[in-house]
Parts: structure tokens; C-alpha cells; sequence
């Protein structure tokens, strides 16, 4: 296993970055660093703004939510911790994307375990449970039901304008029996086919089948996967749905924020709207808007004066769904949560939210980036050994590896360097000669050794160039190790589904993995597996 400096290819974003790296810029748009030491100051600002009624809702709620989930008592017993004033949560958060989409999906949940155990290790007068947010209030389908395995693509085919967690399971046992299909005949790889055509048979909704998954790959280590699309989880969250409907605090605080982020010059990831909340009706999750008369759904279909809105609200909070915006404030008030744990992208819109969880008097947790990697076998290092290149080389864009492969395999030196210093040292000579004369005749010195250096440059160049097309054999090799890396041009954990490498070592994947992950570095994690994937 290796690490690579994330800054050092492109990884993540700016605004990302300097978090990360602790830009006192950016001190403003978080209450604490994300370090292993910082959590003490956070469970106490968590202690003193959670309650044991809270715990007590999120408590009966997954206690419901587990009775038709058969998992195991590690996971049983970090649901009763929760009612603990002494637990605490570390979350992560992702769509609930067909056979669970990209790979770094497992990544997000990896770290929050390897989280919640390195926190236990220090601070052991705590208990600390990994959560996985199931996003199942999102209604875009079409993010969600696709997925890439082994050169193919997989879809679902179904109709939907309702959020996906509600959606009926017509149309999944086609996506099983293409995912069969396509697996390999492994013993690992038949039983999760076997428990896939079992879960989506005992399950209602995508969301209840979806948590099964999840829980299946992942129960042994304990994990907690919260379904909080709920109306008694909601409850606790009416305060914040009123103030969202009638003070619109949400777009207020966010803009100022991101006006604040502008003036330092970084991109603000989201946009916040007037309302932020989305009603749930008629098998339909449609966006509330305000009108001169009060609030109606976007389509018009349903209205509402300000007084009828908030009586729904009191009589029907389940039906009330936050936004991507809003939802980090839903989480952080069900939740007794310390820490959150995204992508890049996720850690950036956070950075934009600080000032409205002020507004609502609810503690900001403390924001990390999840661990990353790319996997490679013994096979594929040897193919990079023998292209001089090492891992690392392919996480460069394909020009650069270009000029790598061509100048370590070159039998010339493409390099004219010296020949620049050594010119340069000769205008020396001229330099001191204008010196004696007028300052036109130096300016005509300077102009003839710009434009000597830049045709050295150029020769450079249409060397590199024609040596480019001598390694013909060399470069086509590295483009496909390339390819390799990056399937239909996108990173490997964006795009590959994790069953590539799962039906051919089932849990040992899972734990290799966990073993290599550190969920307090931000680094990116170069992992090899001894077996060809």
C-alpha cells in the first residue's frame, strides 16, 4: 500500500483543499478542525444540546425500522447504545444507487467505521456508532439507477417522480438476474446473488431492500443504517420546518455565506432557494414555492395559506422532505452526531452551511473528507514496472504520461535544458557589451535571446514529438493501463461498482481495505491486491 499527497493530482477542490489544510481564511465556516483531538470539545457542545426525549425517538424508530432486517447483535447493540447520554454518532451520507453504485460508496462507510473505532480507542468512557444516512428522500432516478461492473453497464428500469426510497420494486429482478449474469461463478458471488433475489422479494420499497444490502455487507462491523424518511423522526424537526417556511433563514445565512466564500475567491458549491423543502404527496416529491397567497407545490396542484401550511406541518410533518441543503440540519437534530463524513464536493457545501446552523441553534459537527483509493493487482504493477512508470505516474492526465513513457525510453536525450543554460550564458557576454553602448541595443539583445530560447523550446518540442511517435508500442500500452485506472475516463472509485472486486474475495475485500484506510489522513490510498481483479 502507498499514499499519494491528494494535492498533487486532480482529486478534490480548492475550497476542499484549504479546509483541510487549515487556511485560517476559512476558520469562520467551521467551529473546529477535523483532528482526532478536537472531538472532546465537540461532545460536549453535542451533550449540551441533545436530549434524552431525542434519543428516545431515534431509538423506537430504528427498533422499528430493524424488525424485518435479520442482522446481528453487534448492530442490535449500537442501536441500544444510542439511548445512552454517553453515545455518540459519526455519520456518512449517499444515494441509494442500484447494487450500491461507485465504489467509493463503500469507501464513505469504511471510514465512518474505521472512525467510530479509532475514536473508541480514544476516548473509551464513550461509545461511538458508525451510521450510514440512507438519502432516500431523493427523488432524481436517473442518478441512481445505473451502475458499471465489469465493462457493462447495469440499469433499472422504472418509472419514477417519487422519492426512490418509496419506489416498488418492479423491474429490479431484470437488474439481478443482468448482475448475475455478469458476476463470476465464486461461491461469494452466488450467495449475494441469492440474498439479493431473497431481500427484494421480502421488501416493499427500494428503501427497505436497500438498507438489507447495506446491512448484509456491512452488519459485522456494526453499522447503523438510518432510513429517515419518517414522520416521527420529523417531529423533531417541525421548529426548523416552520422557520423555513415562514423566516427563510436557510437562504439568507447560505447567501451571505457564499457572498463571504466569493470575496476569498472560491467557488460556492450549492444554491440555496426561497424554500428548501420539497412536499411529499401522491407518489410525487415536489418542490414547495412561495406565491402571493402563501405556498403551493411547484406544479400548482396543491396550495396553501402561511396558517394551513403550518398546521400541515404539525398534523403531517413526514410529508414536509428537506432538500440537499437542509438535510444537514435534519441530520444533525435526529442525530447525537459528532462528525460527518463526505466527498469532496459534500465537504465544500458544508463549509456554506455554519452560519444558518447558528440560526437554528444547533451545533456544527466537525467535517471530513472520506478516504479514497485506487486499487490495482500484482498483475497491473508489473505492466507499470515495465513502462518505467509507477502507480502514481497514472493518476496524471494522459499527456503527461505521455511525455514520461517517451523521455525514460527515448535513446536520446529530450531535454534541451543545457543547451538553454548554456546559451543563456553566452548572452552574458552581449549583456555587458549593450552596457557600453545604448539601451536600444540591449532591448535587442533581450529579444534575441527570448526568441533563441523559445526556438530551443520549440525544437524540444517537435523532438518529443517525433520520439512519441517511434514509442507508438509503448504508449498504447500505457493508455490501457490507464484505461484500467480510469474506465470511460472517469477515476476508478467514481465509476466502478464494488462487486468487481468483491465476487472474487467477498469480506476479505471488505477487510483489506478497512485494514488500510486512515480515516484521520487525507491522503490517497494506492491498494494492492495479490489476486488479479
Amino acid at each position: 500500500m502507498k499514499k499519494v499527497d491528494i494535492t498533487n493530482f486532480n482529486y478534490t477542490g480548492k475550497l476542499t483543499l484549504d479546509y483541510l489544510h487549515g487556511k485560517s481564511a476559512l476558520s469562520e465556516f467551521y467551529t473546529n478542525q477535523p483532528q482526532i483531538d478536537a472531538f472532546d470539545k465537540q461532545i460536549q457542545l453535542k451533550q449540551n444540546h441533545f436530549t434524552g426525549e431525542q434519543r428516545q425517538v431515534l431509538y423506537d424508530h430504528l427498533k422499528k425500522q430493524y424488525e424485518q432486517v435479520n442482522t446481528v447483535d453487534a448492530v442490535k447493540h449500537n442501536i441500544k447504545r444510542l439511548k445512552q447520554d454517553n453515545t455518540f454518532t459519526v455519520t456518512t451520507g449517499h444515494q441509494l444507487n442500484l447494487f450500491t453504485g461507485p465504489l467509493y460508496f463503500i469507501y464513505k462507510i469504511i471510514t465512518c467505521l474505521n472512525m467510530a473505532e479509532q475514536l473508541q480507542k480514544k476516548y473509551p468512557h464513550y461509545h461511538f456508532v458508525p451510521v450510514y444516512w440512507m438519502a432516500s428522500e431523493d427523488h432524481d432516478f436517473d442518478e441512481i439507477q445505473s451502475t458499471y461492473l465489469n465493462g457493462k453497464t447495469l440499469k433499472w428500469n422504472h418509472k419514477s417522480g417519487d422519492a426512490v426510497g418509496k419506489l416498488s420494486l418492479d423491474g429490479l429482478s431484470d437488474a439481478i438476474d443482468q448482475l448475475a449474469a455478469d458476476l463470476n461463478s465464486s461461491d461469494v458471488a452466488q450467495r449475494l446473488i441469492d440474498f439479493l433475489k431473497a431481500d427484494f422479494k421480502d421488501s416493499k420499497t427500494y428503501a427497505q431492500a436497500f438498507l438489507k444490502l447495506v446491512d448484509y455487507i456491512f452488519q459485522d462491523y456494526g453499522l447503523v443504517v438510518l432510513d429517515a424518511d419518517a414522520a416521527e423522526l420529523k417531529t423533531l424537526f417541525t421548529r426548523a420546518i416552520k422557520n423555513e417556511l415562514t423566516e427563510q433563514h436557510l437562504e439568507a445565512k447560505v447567501t451571505e455565506t457564499s457572498a463571504r466564500l466569493m470575496q476569498l475567491d472560491y467557488k460556492t458549491q450549492v444554491n440555496p432557494r426561497a424554500i428548501n423543502l420539497f412536499y411529499l404527496a401522491d407518489e410525487q416529491r415536489k418542490r414547495l414555492i412561495k406565491t402571493k397567497n402563501g405556498l403551493a407545490t411547484e406544479d400548482n396542484e396543491k396550495q396553501f395559506s402561511q396558517e394551513d401550511v403550518l398546521r400541515e406541518v404539525d398534523e403531517h410533518p413526514g410529508k414536509f422532505s428537506p432538500n440537499v441543503l437542509m438535510r444537514p440540519l435534519y441530520q444533525e437534530q435526529i442525530l447525537p452526531n459528532l462528525a460527518y463524513i463526505g466527498g469532496g464536493a459534500e465537504v465544500a457545501y458544508w463549509l456554506q452551511l455554519k452560519a444558518y446552523f447558528e440560526e437554528e441553534n444547533t451545533p456544527f459537527p466537525l467535517i471530513f473528507l472520506r478516504n479514497g483509493g485506487l486499487i490495482y493487482d500484482t498483475k497491473q504493477a508489473e505492466k507499470a514496472k515495465k513502462l518505467s512508470l509507477v502507480l502514481e505516474d497514472l493518476l496524471q492526465n494522459k499527456s503527461r504520461i505521455d511525455e514520461m513513457v517517451t523521455r525514460r525510453f527515448s535513446d536520446i536525450q529530450i531535454d534541451f535544458e543545457p543547451q538553454i543554460k548554456h546559451l543563456k550564458q553566452q548572452f552574458k557576454s552581449l549583456y555587458q557589451l549593450a552596457k557600453k553602448t545604448d539601451a536600444s541595443f540591449e532591448g535587442a539583445v533581450a529579444a534575441q535571446e527570448k526568441k533563441q530560447i523559445n526556438g530551443l523550446k520549440h525544437l524540444e518540442k517537435r523532438l518529443l514529438k517525433a520520439e512519441k511517435r517511434k514509442r507508438k508500442n509503448f504508449l498504447s500500452r500505457a493508455h490501457q493501463l490507464k484505461n484500467e485506472f480510469y474506465p470511460q475516463g472517469n477515476l476508478q472509485e467514481r465509476q466502478l461498482n464494488f462487486l468487481q472486486f468483491y465476487q472474487y474475495q467477498g469480506d476479505d475485500f471488505i477487510n483489506q481495505l478497512k485494514n488500510q484506510f486512515d480515516a484521520f489522513e487525507n491522503d490517497f490510498y494506492l491498494i494492492e491486491f495479490q489476486d488479479e481483479i
